[in-house]
């Protein structure tokens, strides 16, 4: 009659094992609830580093269009010759 016993109290007891091991890998796991909130504030860094990039793109194109050969701007030429040559006019005053 003993026997008997052991049987049921043993499926319980694997069944609720299992039933353990599976709750863990379901919050734990690497597919599971934490791994997934992770997973969706990486995301949201990379878009606002997207949305960071994109600008940065745009006022880079913005830039290269201004020194085109289609439309010149004189006072951003000026500067950038200034900045890369290093020279200043004559009416000019430089504080270091």
């Amino acid at each position: 009659m003993s026997k008997l016993a052991f049987g049921p109290l043993f499926f319980f007891a694997v069944a609720f094992a299992l039933s353990l091991y599976f709750t863990f890998a379901a919050v734990q796991g690497d597919f599971g609830l934490f791994r997934r909130a992770e997973i969706v504030a990486e995301a949201n860094d990379m878009r606002a580093n997207l949305i960071a990039v994109r600008a940065e793109v745009a006022q880079m194109e913005n830039l290269t269009h201004r020194l085109s050969d289609d439309y010149l701007d004189l006072d951003l030429l000026d500067e950038q010759a200034r900045s890369v040559l290093g020279m200043v006019r004559a009416d000019e005053i430089v504080i270091r």
